[in-house]
């Protein structure tokens, strides 16, 4: 397998970077309400940007980080959608203006850069040196799969969220009405700040709670930081676009979380039988550790994570067609 070149890490961060404050800068100069056309098209440039990239790694380092970087796209791709059932939830309750949704969005998908950042590197740097931390992490995925495939206590979560804001409230005096997009506004000649603050304050810890549950998943299919890093910007790139696009099917895809429940319970899996292949037991066989687990192929990974995407997908389509046969 080849070493990523220096040059190619480089020049991938620098495009990806002008990439992303390009998009920042059109959503600060016009807010807007997309059309289903624009969403589409932004979305399937930064699709098609990201196959690209994965042609690139085949064609300068081979197939293995190429399968790693698709694999590990299509996993934080599909968690990320799965954030959008979140969002939508967020942007209804607090009735966030649809002008100014796009910018909100924006702001999320930066914070959750910045905290995949920090989890991608102090993950890196427990890998290197603590191996076993891969047990802790199959564990952690095998009991976030269970968790994934339980119904969600809705009712709960509302509680949870209604509790979070009375305690912003009564610590930060705060308007009843949103300002435009903006954080703070004029009252009666006091800067106070507006319901803005507590949508990007409930996003903030959406992403922080993804965040947790995404980086170990990816780096199951590989422990090339690079590759972890450049497939959750892909991932992320192009989300605010699919929010408006996926919007109103989000409710059609009814096996999607079935589908990322069963390709985390995998990659957990995949995780245990790494770390039982990487930490050796001593057998007595001439005084030789050998390994007392198999290691599951990137090509494999692939294989599963496209194929359940898939059979859920077209199960959940189907699904909904006989619904509405039926009606």
């Amino acid at each position: 397998m080849h070493t990523l070149p220096v040059w190619f890490e480089i020049g991938s961060f620098a495009v990806l970077g002008l990439i992303l404050l390009a998009d920042l800068l059109i959503v600060i100069k016009r807010p807007h309400l997309p059309s289903m056309k624009e969403a589409g098209l932004w979305v399937g440039f930064y699709v098609a940007l990201a196959l690209v990239f994965a042609a690139l790694l085949f064609l300068f380092t081979g197939p293995e980080f190429g399968a790693q970087f698709v694999a590990g796209w299509v996993t934080e791709y599909s968690l990320s959608i799965d954030n959008l059932f979140v969002f939508i939830i967020i942007m209804a309750r607090f009735a966030v203006p649809r002008a100014y949704q796009q910018g909100v969005l924006m702001v999320g998908i930066i914070i959750a850069l910045v905290l995949r950042g920090i989890f991608i590197m102090v993950g890196a740097v427990v890998i290197e040196q603590f191996s076993a931390i891969f047990y802790v992490f199959g564990a952690f995925l095998l009991w976030t799969a269970w968790k994934q495939s339980r119904p969600e206590d809705e009712e709960s979560d509302e509680a949870t969220e209604n509790a979070l804001i009375r305690r912003v409230r009564k610590l930060i005096p705060m308007t009843e009405r949103y300002d435009g997009a903006k954080l703070r506004t004029t009252v009666g000649g006091k800067r106070i700040f507006t319901p803005m603050l507590i949508v990007f304050v409930t996003i903030g810890l959406t992403d922080l709670l993804f965040a947790v549950d995404s980086i170990p998943a990816i780096f199951g299919l590989t422990q090339s930081a690079f590759i972890v890093f450049t497939a959750n910007i892909f991932a992320l790139m192009g989300l605010r676009q699919l929010y408006f696009l996926l919007g109103g099917l989000m409710d059609k895809l009814i096996y999607l979380k079935h589908a990322l429940s069963v390709i985390l319970a995998f990659i957990g899996i995949k995780l245990i039988f790494h770390a039982m292949h990487v930490n050796e037991l001593p057998f007595l066989n001439g005084g030789k550790s050998i390994a007392w687990a198999p290691e599951i192929p990137t090509f494999v990974s692939l294989a599963v994570i496209l194929g359940t995407m898939a059979v859920a997908i077209v199960a959940s389509l189907l699904t909904q067609r006989r619904k509405s046969v039926a009606k």
